[in-house]
């Protein structure tokens, strides 16, 4: 009988990918998806099979972080073998705005889905997607496992609460409980207001004169980027272990916003000066000035490398909105052609 893995935020970037890498495992998978009015299902939308497949391997479940019923019920139902736990509101900026509701969904949610876990009584093994932007305002360049948190957002401090309880049940509860303390991590899957998806969306319009100007915040903010395809693999070795612990998981390299700027507009023969534009709006309340990751227990204990770089990183994104937007140009095109027909 195959593995069972349930995954919470399974139609954001990371979570699409995680499904995709654990198909390929073998397992039979599980995604936690929020009622909606519209279709909010696209990254997953290629490997979801069709209603009337008798084998099929992925299946999506509604069910939300705001609503601990919905998830024992689920829990109950599914009985997984591995929780992989990435949903939350993950917008940093966003955080600033809706505080409350960052903390509601990023922290409390992450208690109910381990509460749940434990009424439950699986022996099942609990991903926590933690997040770089615990340490904020940091007293150590790179952070490991060990360097002592600042968060400088709501979103920082909601993950840091996450992180914390995550924690605590492995310790009061003997839960097989693992946090991932992910740095930044890019595809073409990126929400398209995260800064990284916004340049490289914001660079194909405007090398196709859709637009002109691309408008961002702070320039110099550094990250440590890496592909978010190789991160889901660190996430399924963490679980795999004899013993849960944290990881950090990062390329160890550090580039402004700005150098991305820089190498996405190169990409296309592109000075940036020409079309990037400094807007107020999009800088935060308290700035992180620096996040650079030091994933050496992660390289010794899971064998955890990453592969792509930055320019590569880069080149993939702008190679695929490129071909996004061309494509839906194409489309454009060809209903235009039909509607002058069809008069």
């Amino acid at each position: 009988m195959p593995r069972r893995a349930l995954i919470t935020g399974i139609t954001g970037q990371d979570g699409s990918y995680l499904a995709e890498f654990l198909l390929k495992k073998g397992y039979e998978v599980y995604g936690i998806k929020r009622r909606s009015s519209s279709f909010n299902t696209a990254r997953v939308d290629d490997i979801l099979p069709d209603w009337h497949e008798r084998d099929a391997h992925l299946f999506l479940e509604f069910a939300d972080l705001s609503d601990s019923t919905s998830l024992t019920k689920l829990l109950w139902r599914v009985q997984p073998d591995e929780v992989y736990h990435l949903g939350a509101q993950s917008h940093v900026r966003v955080s600033f705005d809706i505080p409350e509701y960052t903390g509601d969904i990023t922290a409390l949610g992450t208690t109910r889905l381990l509460e749940a876990v434990c009424e439950s009584g699986l022996q099942t093994k609990f991903y926590n997607a933690a997040s770089s932007e615990m340490f904020g305002k940091v007293s150590e360049v790179p952070q490991r496992e060990s360097t002592p948190f600042h968060p400088r957002s709501p979103y920082g401090c909601a993950k840091l609460y996450s992180y914390w309880m995550t924690v605590n049940y492995r310790e009061g509860y003997g839960l097989f409980a693992c946090n991932g303390i992910l740095f930044n991590h890019e595809s073409p899957r990126r929400g398209e207001t995260f800064v990284s998806r916004k340049i490289t969306r914001g660079v194909a319009r405007i090398l196709r004169g859709l637009q002109d100007k691309l408008y961002l915040g702070n320039l110099k903010a550094q990250r440590d980027w890496g592909y978010a395809l190789e991160y889901v693999e660190a996430m399924w070795l963490m679980l795999q272990q004899s013993e849960p612990d944290d990881y950090v998981i990062a390329t160890g390299e550090v580039h402004s916003v700005e150098e991305f700027v820089e190498c996405a507009f190169n990409f296309v023969g592109l000075n940036w000066r020409d079309h990037v534009e400094i807007d107020p709006r999009y800088f935060r309340p308290t700035e992180v000035d620096i996040l650079k990751g030091d994933a050496t227990k992660a390289r010794k204990r899971l064998g955890w490398e990453p592969r792509v770089k930055f320019e590569e990183l880069v080149r993939l994104m702008m190679d695929a909105d490129i071909q996004l937007l061309d494509s839906q140009l194409s489309g454009q095109l060809v209903r235009q052609a039909s509607a002058r027909a069809s008069d």
